[in-house]
């Protein structure tokens, strides 16, 4: 029994490892050839496996990139989730800059592999689901944040927050989008400072 559940470890060990493996080849691949000119050849050669071993994991490259697309998300949801437990508004807004500033900085770090995120996004109705999923977990995280500060007191409650918490959610995005293709050359403090004082100016009492 022993043996046999030895093997059995043996066994996921070994295709924890190969999944391992063919996603960072992944991730090398679309990092070199951009999302639509990668190919699953390009991402077993990579990884030195076999198209059986590469479907056996995944079913294509658009379920690699979506993996690749969570792994770095994850370092915004990361952020998203630092406790939210403000009891006055310049605390709040302490926390939320620091959150927005953070964002800003891991979208300015992670801009080459964005890139192909937004690629995929544009031509993959799978990524682009995965993408509007990743949205309202973020919006979901940012209407809980708002409606504590609501049943605190220390913001409108004359606003929904959920239509709040997307506005705000966007504001975010664009900037990050923009830094992502170097489209703005303003210093990361100066716009995280100027959306997070107009969103808590706006909603914080």
């Amino acid at each position: 029994m022993r043996e046999q559940n030895n093997l059995e470890d043996g066994r996921r060990l070994r295709a924890m490892k190969t999944r391992y493996k063919i996603i960072n080849a992944a991730h090398h691949v679309f990092l070199r050839e951009g999302f639509q000119q990668t190919t699953i050849k390009q991402i077993i050669e990579q990884a030195k496996t076999g198209y059986g071993t590469a479907y056996g994991h995944f079913k294509g490259k658009d379920d690699l990139l979506i993996i690749v697309m969570e792994d770095v998300m994850n370092k915004f949801f990361d952020v998203a989730h630092i406790p939210f437990f403000p009891s006055t508004k310049e605390e709040a807004k302490g926390i939320i800059l620091d959150q927005v500033l953070e964002f800003l900085k891991i979208a300015d770090t992670e801009r080459e592999i964005m890139k192909v995120f937004s690629e995929g996004i544009g031509v993959s109705a799978t990524v682009n689901d995965k993408w509007e999923e990743i949205r309202q977990g973020f919006i979901q995280s940012i209407t809980k944040d708002i409606t504590y500060s609501q049943v605190k007191g220390l913001a409108r409650t004359d606003l929904k927050a959920e239509l709040v918490a997307r506005s705000w959610f966007f504001s975010n995005e664009m900037y990050q989008w923009e830094i992502v293709f170097n489209k703005n050359k303003s210093p990361l403090e100066e716009i995280a400072l100027t959306l997070t004082t107009m969103y808590v100016d706006a909603i914080y009492c």
